[in-house]
């Protein structure tokens, strides 16, 4: 029986201050990742291949070092100082971006920006699951993904705003971008205490046979679901394209990622709280038949109305899985092997969002957007029989 709401535990400090800390680094890196195609096009002079090369590259290495991460987070019995490091990392780029004369300086900066990007991850959400009770492991993520995405939004209004303001100056917004993420890492520094975690031997490497057998089928489950849901929901990319498509001016086109953003920020919090007192595999499921619902809307959308209905619903599907997803992996994974199971199934869900990306694009290329997102609905009809399907599923008790 779920705890009332009179017994339920409020969630801890850490992880609210952990929220704002998410916040205060996606403002920062979304005033730069917003307008850099811009600026190393028309103001360095660099290709738009090379631009797709750079992101490519960046990303693979921010997939990468997640495993990385939260194996010696494992490794090491701490979390908070990997993911100070990688906040720093991200900090620390920003005025590289403003100083910057050349590609070179740009594309070390958005690598080592990543490589941070990738390092903290796995480590903070590990640490939001050792300092959050059982109870409340879904609202707690659901708080922090929440707390995320509306950096996510404010980030590029910030920037828009700042270059209307400024004429167009990219470097003045890149120092701007500094502020907030060098908040972002003082904040983290003073504001989160890690619990101690005693050791009855010496350092074990998590990725040893013996350590990854600890990793039963619940959690090998909810990474393979992870995965397939993944690759029902490709890049949010196609979501701007298809407004594009459909007749939205171009200087309005970014609002459309705004208003996906205030809607998947507006539901990760109830959500994630809902999903403590109810069935996983059936909020999972709900969030599928969310999903199938945009792509049809958005497949067959021919003007404002229906692209507003699909991202709306794109935005409730991600608030409904995205914490959920996260706080299953803490529920199915031992304590002392959460750095590395959060590294595994961010590294497996990316590649699957890789996938998912170079499938849609390329059916998009041949066939046009409306079977896309088809198909896009075909994927996550058939992630639903799964999830349907039996599995090892089961939820502690706390």
């Amino acid at each position: 029986m779920p705890p009332s709401t009179v017994d339920r535990p409020r969630i801890p400090r850490g992880v609210w201050v952990l929220g704002f800390v998410s916040l205060l680094m996606d403002i920062s890196s979304e005033m730069v990742h917003s307008l850099l195609p811009l600026f190393l096009v028309g103001t360095l002079g660099v290709s738009v291949l090379a631009v797709g090369l750079i992101e490519g590259l960046a990303e693979s290495i921010a997939l990468i070092s997640k495993v990385f991460s939260g194996t010696l987070s494992d490794y090491l019995g701490r979390r908070k100082g990997l993911a100070v490091l990688g906040y720093a990392m991200g900090a620390f780029t920003k005025p590289v971006f403003a100083l910057a004369t050349g590609v070179g300086a740009v594309v070390a900066a958005r690598f080592i920006d990543r490589v941070g990007k990738g390092l903290r991850g796995a480590p903070r959400d590990a640490l939001i699951a050792d300092i959050t009770p059982p109870a409340i492991r879904g609202a707690a993520f659901g708080l922090r993904q929440s707390l995320d995405t509306v950096g996510a939004f404010v980030g590029p209004l910030l920037a828009t705003g700042l270059m209307l303001l400024w004429a167009n100056d990219f470097r003045a917004v890149f120092w701007v971008a500094v502020v907030p993420g060098l908040l972002a890492v003082v904040l983290l520094m003073v504001g989160v205490r890690e619990p101690v975690r005693e050791r009855t031997g010496p350092p074990v490497n998590p990725i040893r046979r013996e350590a990854l057998s600890r990793l039963g089928g619940a959690y090998w489950w909810v990474v393979a679901v992870g995965a397939v849901f993944t690759l029902a929901r490709f890049s949010e990319a196609f979501l701007v394209l298809r407004a594009a498509e459909i007749g939205v001016p171009v200087a309005w086109v970014p609002l459309v990622m705004v208003a996906m953003n205030l809607v998947y920020a507006a539901s990760a919090y109830p959500f994630g709280k809902w999903s403590d007192s109810v069935s996983h595999r059936a909020l999972l499921a709900g969030g599928l038949v969310v999903l199938i619902a945009s792509d049809l809307v958005l497949a067959r959308a021919s003007g404002w109305a229906g692209l507003g209905l699909g991202v709306a619903l794109w935005g409730v599907h991600m608030g409904m899985t995205q914490g959920l997803l996260a706080a299953m992996v803490a529920d199915t994974a031992p304590p002392d092997l959460r750095g590395t199971a959060y590294g595994v199934f961010n590294l497996v869900s990316g590649v699957a969002m890789l996938a998912s990306s170079a499938i849609a694009g390329l059916l998009w290329h041949r066939f046009g957007s409306s079977l896309t997102f088809y198909v896009g609905a075909g994927f996550a009809a058939l992630t639903l029989l799964a999830i349907a399907r039996p599995s090892p599923l089961r939820r502690p008790r706390g």
